[in-house]
Parts: structure tokens; sequence; C-alpha cells
């Protein structure tokens, strides 16, 4: 029991969570009304939130990592918060099953590889990105 954080703190977190939720929930439905399926079956709108929040997650985990005293609800905000809201595992899962459903097999498997490969390549990538501008911004201060 003497590991959990004091509920003042624990209910800051959570507050912090939601609302960073709430934000990047709305994003993502905004990201959808913008990039609709129309006649394509390929779910373009969940493609893009989850590679551009694993890009936005590299970028974030870089930063926090550097700074020098990041504030304790920067990553439950936007970390667990607005990233977790924005990027959706869930979809993800069932846009996969919904195009294989509809026999659409090759579909699926190509939007499974292209998540998987995205969201992997797009977090290494704003993370090698953000390193190169801190570490470019650090020596022009030097």
């Amino acid at each position: 029991m003497g590991d959990r954080p004091p509920l003042r703190e624990t209910g800051a977190t959570l507050l912090a969570i939601g609302a960073g939720g709430a934000l990047g929930g709305s994003a993502r439905y905004a990201l959808l009304l913008l990039v609709p399926h129309g006649g394509s079956a390929f779910p373009w709108a969940t493609l893009t939130s989850n590679i551009a929040g694993s890009f936005a997650m590299g970028v974030l985990v870089v930063l926090v990592a550097r700074a020098a005293r990041p504030h304790r609800l920067v990553r439950p905000f936007l970390g667990v918060g607005v990233l977790g809201g924005f990027t959706t595992f869930s979809t993800y899962a069932a846009d996969t099953l919904g195009l294989a459903g509809a026999g659409a097999s090759g579909t699926a498997l190509a939007y499974l590889a292209a998540t998987l490969v995205g969201a992997l390549a797009a977090v290494w990538a704003g993370a090698a990105l953000t390193r190169a501008l801190t570490d470019r911004n650090r020596g022009a201060r030097a």
C-alpha cells in the first residue's frame, strides 16, 4: 500500500488523462469526418490517426526524457490522454476483422501490416527527428 501516490495526486492524474482523452478522442473523430471511408472500404482515418499518433508519441518521449523538470502531469495528459484518445487499437482490430469478414482478406492483411509497420516507423522517426533537432539546438546554444 505504501507504493500508491496520495489520493489528491491520483485525482489530478485522472483529471489530466480524462481531459487529454476528450481532446484526443475529439481530434480522432474530427479526422474521421475529414477523411471518411467514402466509397472505399479502407479505413484511412484510423490508419492516419495511428501513424500520426505514433509519430507524436516518439516526439513526446524524447522531449519528456530531455526536459530538465517536466511537470508530473505532462505524460498522463499528453501520452495517455491526448495520444491514447487519438490513436485506437480497438478500431484498428475491428476494421481489420470487418475487412476480412467482407471478403477483403488481402486488404485486411495490407491494413494490418501498414498500421504495424507505419506506426513503428513513425514512433522511431518522431523520436529520431526530435533527438536530432534538440541536439542541434543544444549545439547552437553552446
